[in-house]
């Protein structure tokens, strides 16, 4: 594995850990040359999926896409990096029982949304306002009387 400090090409593996679904391996690296220590994933390559675009357009499934938009949305939030790629791999694995070459980007979207609000809240808007498009306060507003709605629902 190359370093990504140095470039250099010989690194060991100082840590592996599977996640808790045992999909994918987590291992800790360190450059034989620099030192500097790097964290790699290792996931089952599965069959190529095409993710469907609201123009039509077919784009490769992109796992990195995922975890980028959950970070975004959870930015100075209480949500961890191994939380945010745990939820990345229970949602590839939700998209690839149900869906066999494509799925619309739609679908991902409200998964995404979904795992978003069972573990912040915050993160859930951040990610609705630019989802949906909220054009106003008004759309905002909609969305935390509909959290609230959820809540007082859940409480009884």
């Amino acid at each position: 594995m190359k370093c990504p400090a140095c470039g250099y090409k010989d690194t060991k593996v100082v840590d592996s850990r599977e996640n808790a679904e045992a999909t994918s391996i987590r291992r800790r690296r360190e450059c034989l040359k620099c030192s500097k220590r790097f964290t790699t994933h290792e996931y089952v390559e599965q069959v190529s999926l095409m993710v469907v675009k609201k123009d039509g357009r077919r784009q490769p499934y992109d796992r990195a896409r995922i975890i980028n938009g959950m970070t975004k949305a959870c930015e100075k939030r209480p949500v961890s990096m191994d939380q945010i790629e745990n939820v990345a791999v229970e949602i590839e694995r939700e998209i690839q029982k149900k869906y066999d070459r494509e799925v619309a980007s739609s679908v991902i979207g409200e998964i995404m949304m979904e795992k978003l609000y069972t573990i912040d809240e915050v993160a859930y808007v951040r990610f609705a306002s630019v989802y949906r498009q909220f054009r106003d306060v008004n759309h905002f507003m909609n969305e935390i009387k509909v959290i609230l709605e959820r809540e007082r629902s859940a409480k009884k």
